[in-house]
């Protein structure tokens, strides 16, 4: 089990993981759905085997790549830690336990379950045909906040849906500087990406429209919902980390992109849903 779970960065779990409890307690505080363990741990669960199944699937396909990149040489499969066969069986057994497992959730979860497999296992293929894969890795993300209301109500919601575009964009945003490293070799293997095909100056200017379009999202619940005002300091926060990382890393100076890329961001969602779960506690206490 070590070895299988190598292939799985844990650490990554806190781009998606907060806002998928933000989806859980926006259903539980704004409807009249209870509040349950049980289901709350049958979220957690298809939120690890869909995340295991996803990047385990991009080591599988990018093991060539991988091997090539000094960059990413280290990874399990090109080290020969972890073969490509185990890590294909890998992938099968958490995409049969994330669909078993929404079985028990609701009807509407069991359905929707191949289109997040499909879009979650789709992104490792992008980069071979285009620049909009950090796109695709951000709807990928996005669904665990939507995903997380769905399993409490069964139903879809005008505000789950502005968090989930809160995670689109930002996680498009920041994986187009995390790509920034790659932009020589993405040209030269012919691969993908918004660096390789504009530049690293024109790539942070987009990187910087779409986290200008994620702050507005984050923004926006407050206009359908009632908020108080631990959830305003969730925002700024949210926002000064956007801003943050955008003056950590410059078209000349990419030398601070895995801060910028890993501590920022988890600091930005985790801070995040400790506020949004904070003020939802008050509400409800008060």
């Amino acid at each position: 089990m070590k070895k299988y779970f190598s292939l799985v960065l844990f650490a990554h779990s806190v781009f998606a993981l907060p806002f998928a409890m933000i989806g859980f307690f926006l259903g539980v505080t704004t409807t009249e759905n209870p509040f349950s363990w049980y289901k709350l741990i049958l979220v957690l669960l298809c939120m690890v085997f869909a995340r295991n199944a996803a990047m385990a699937f991009n080591r599988y396909l990018d093991r060539n790549i991988d091997a090539k990149n000094p960059r990413t040489q280290q990874r399990d499969i090109p080290a020969g830690k972890v073969s490509a066969r185990e890590a294909l069986t890998f992938v099968i057994a958490n995409c049969i336990f994330f669909a078993v497992t929404t079985y028990f959730i609701n009807s509407l979860c069991l359905y929707l379950s191949p289109v997040a497999l499909f879009v979650v296992l789709f992104y490792s293929y992008t980069k071979r045909f285009t620049a909009l894969c950090h796109l695709v890795l951000g709807l990928g993300l996005a669904l665990a906040p939507i995903g997380a209301y769905i399993a409490v109500t069964g139903k879809f919601a005008l505000v789950p849906v502005l968090y989930s575009l809160t995670v689109l964009f930002w996680v498009s945003g920041f994986d187009i500087i995390y790509a920034l490293q790659d932009e020589d070799f993405d040209r030269q293997e012919k691969l993908h990406s918004i660096p390789a095909a504009i530049g690293i100056k024109n790539a942070l200017r987009v990187s910087v429209v779409l986290h200008i379009l994620s702050a507005a999202c984050v923004i926006a619940p407050v206009f359908f919902n009632s908020f108080g005002w631990v959830y305003y300091v969730g925002i700024v926060f949210f926002c000064s980390m956007l801003i943050y990382q955008h003056l950590l890393v410059k078209p000349n100076d990419i030398s601070k992109v895995n801060r910028a890329f890993q501590t920022l961001n988890g600091y930005a969602s985790v801070v995040f849903a400790i506020c949004f779960l904070i003020d939802a506690y008050l509400k409800t206490k008060y």
